[in-house]
Parts: structure tokens; sequence; C-alpha cells
């Protein structure tokens, strides 16, 4: 039995997706997330899944910040990115970052069916304009190595990090001390290499999809 993961916050697109795999693969598990802390859940969960289908620009998806961290913390789970982003730039850097395959959501039926039966194969599949995009850079890949090494917990403060939350706004979410917080904010700050907050958001930064628009943040003790 095969196992599909669908992670996409909207609804539509997310019926319309379940649909279009259960016709290239009628006896399918299908489950789904509409966030990143769903899914890490779900994929927690289903440690046997056969493959994922990720939007890049879900609630907590921060460029291909959930992407690279999956492909540190499930290296097994084969990671398809179906995204609107469709330019070849965006669909390249997929691939570099570990995926397997990019679906443009304007893709018809007879297209998805023809990418699941690749990857599910162990094949890769992606439009031809991706090969003919450039590489991610290097310090585009040395921070997502970086953001591989966090665990689910401490790439969960980093992602909220990114979206500007103080330290007890992070706790009140994540339902901690904000002792632990600042414990987790630690453990990021030096994993990723950086001596500040605003210095950690900039290297993750780097895995956005739009690098380079990144706020600076508020230092706390």
């Amino acid at each position: 039995m095969t196992t599909v993961l669908i992670a996409d916050d909207h609804p539509l697109f997310r019926e319309a997706l379940r649909g279009a795999v259960l016709r290239a693969l009628p006896q399918a598990t299908l489950r789904e997330a509409d966030s990143v802390a769903a899914l890490l859940a779900l994929v927690e969960s289903e440690p046997d899944a056969d493959l994922l289908l990720l939007d890049l620009t879900m609630p907590g998806a921060q460029g291909f910040s959930a992407l690279v961290h999956l492909r540190g913390q499930a290296p097994q789970l084969p990671v398809m990115v179906v995204s609107a982003r469709e330019d070849p730039a965006t669909m390249r850097r997929a691939l570099d970052h570990g995926a397997v395959g990019f679906l443009p959501k304007s893709a018809d039926a007879a297209t998805l069916s023809e990418a699941i039966d690749a990857v599910l194969a162990g094949d890769r599949w992606a439009p031809p304009a991706a090969a003919q995009a450039p590489a991610a850079e290097a310090d585009e890949h040395a921070a997502a190595q970086r953001v591989r090494e966090l665990t689910p917990q401490q790439f969960r403060v980093l992602q909220m990090l990114g979206e500007g939350l103080l330290n007890k706004q992070i706790a009140y979410e994540l339902g901690v001390s904000e002792a632990t917080v600042k414990a987790h904010m630690t453990a990021v700050l030096r994993k990723l290499g950086a001596s500040n907050r605003t210095q950690a958001v900039l290297i993750a930064g780097r895995l956005a999809l739009e690098p380079g628009a990144v706020a600076a943040q508020p230092d706390e003790d």
C-alpha cells in the first residue's frame, strides 16, 4: 500500500491534488497537513510514507527551509515540491536542496501521474527548464547544511524567529517556558554559526524564495 503525504494550506488545491493522486494510485493512503507544524507531526507519525507532495508557501514555511529540514530529519522520505512558483531558478533550487521532483501547480493530471510514477520508481522528475537554471550558490548550500542540523523544536524556534516573534511569544506558541526558548535559541545560534538573532535570520534567509528580503530582529537577553 502506497502512502502519500500532501502538504498544502489551500483546501481546494488539496482536494484537487488528492483526486489526481487517487486517479494515479487508486489504492493509495493519503494523509494531509496544512502547515509546517502539522507536517512535521505527520512525518513523525508516518515514518514509512512513500512520498511527500510539498507546497513551498504554507504557514510556517520560509522558502526552502522546510524542505531542507525534512531532508535532514527524514532522509528516507522522497519529497516532490508542488508549487505555483514555476520559474526555472525555483525549480533548480528545490532539486539542489534535495527534492526528487518539482511539479508546477499548473500541470494537468496526466503530468502529475507521470511525475509520481517517476519518483516512486526512484527517478527524479522536473520540467526541462529546471536543468537550464544555474545551481544554488555555495552560501545557500552552507546555510542549508546548518539548518539541517537543527532538531525539530529548534527548527520551530528558528521559523518563529523569522516571523518576528519574541521569546515570550515563541514560548506561548510552543507551550514551553521562556527559559526553554532561550536554551533553544542558544543552540540555534551555535548551530547556525550566528552571533545574534538577526544574523540567524539572515543565514536562514538564504533559503528564502526571495533571498535578501529579511528584516532585522530585536535582540533579547
